[in-house]
């Protein structure tokens, strides 16, 4: 029997079956809290620093005050991946506004939670990162930053939930997002690319899309490689039109994206491009990050 994973709650570590938090926390009631998703390999976190950077300036965005220091967050993470004896994995950290009323009051919660969780993720099957993937366009548009801006990685994560709902029912295991204008932002839970004549577009942060981290990293190992990234707003059209399309993410990765909407994308196969930043992607993960101890 494989031993019980531990989580990190509020400055203690507790096992998973022993892990809760309360009916009365504002993230349950209200979706009211910020997470990241953060991937180690060959024990090291990656860009832990920069996701760390990025729920603290997801908490500044909704007036949520983390009640410990970055330094001390990047040290929650490493702890709680070396507990766990994981030298790879997926850790999930969250900030909850904590402990309230039943009123929608952030003010009646005093104390915001910090959660910490490693665990192993598995977003696609091998068989689509060696053959790509189909994916269809949601009706659903994506939220604008005026109502909810998508740079915040927030709780509330209805508007991709309700495209991923159209995904399973079309048989997919991914969707793409349009702005209420018909731009191509992003899929529920990846950033998305495209390649034309040997240059590799994706949208710009405006549109709304949330800043990848993974996205960053994959545009800097493209430029270092040689290839040109223009960051761009685009339609549908340039995505059938495309010679190669590929997601990021920090679960998924980089993946192949062969069809959309049940049109083919270029030769219908995993493109050149995509498997290159796949293979430098892998590269990269495997010298870099922050040690667990």
């Amino acid at each position: 029997m494989s031993k019980e994973l531990y989580v990190y709650i509020d400055g203690k570590y507790l096992t998973k079956s022993e892990a809760k938090i309360s009916v009365y926390d504002h993230g349950l009631l209200y979706g009211d809290g910020v997470f990241e998703g953060i991937r180690a390999y060959n024990n090291k976190v990656l860009k832990l620093e920069e996701h760390v950077n990025r729920i603290f300036a997801s908490a500044k965005a909704i007036d949520l005050q983390i009640p410990i220091s970055k330094k001390e967050m990047i040290a929650v993470v490493v702890n709680t991946y070396s507990k766990n004896n994981r030298p790879n994995g997926y850790s999930r950290l969250v900030v909850t506004r904590g402990f309230g009323d039943l009123g929608l009051n952030p003010l009646k919660c005093k104390v915001a939670s910090v959660i910490c969780i490693v665990d192993d993720i598995s977003m696609y099957p091998q068989e689509m990162y060696d053959n790509g993937m189909p994916i269809i366009t949601a009706s659903q548009r994506r939220n604008k930053a005026v109502c909810l801006d998508p740079q915040i990685k927030s709780l509330n994560y209805l508007n991709n939930i309700m495209a991923r709902i159209e995904a399973n029912r079309a048989g997919v295991s991914e969707a793409l997002m349009l702005t209420s204008d018909g731009i191509v932002t992003e899929c529920t839970g990846d950033n998305i690319f495209i390649v034309k004549d040997g240059v590799v577009y994706t949208p710009p942060i405006h549109v709304g899309i949330l800043e990848g981290i993974t996205r960053n990293l994959v545009m800097e190992l493209a430029i270092k490689n040689g290839i040109k990234v223009v960051e761009k707003e685009f339609t549908l059209y340039n995505l059938y039109n495309a010679d190669e399309c590929f997601l990021t993410g920090t679960a998924a990765e980089v993946i192949s994206v062969t069809k959309v909407d049940e049109r083919v994308i270029g030769a219908g196969v995993a493109g050149e491009i995509s498997k290159k930043l796949l293979a430098v992607f892998h590269e990269y993960v495997r010298e870099n990050g922050t040690p667990i101890k």
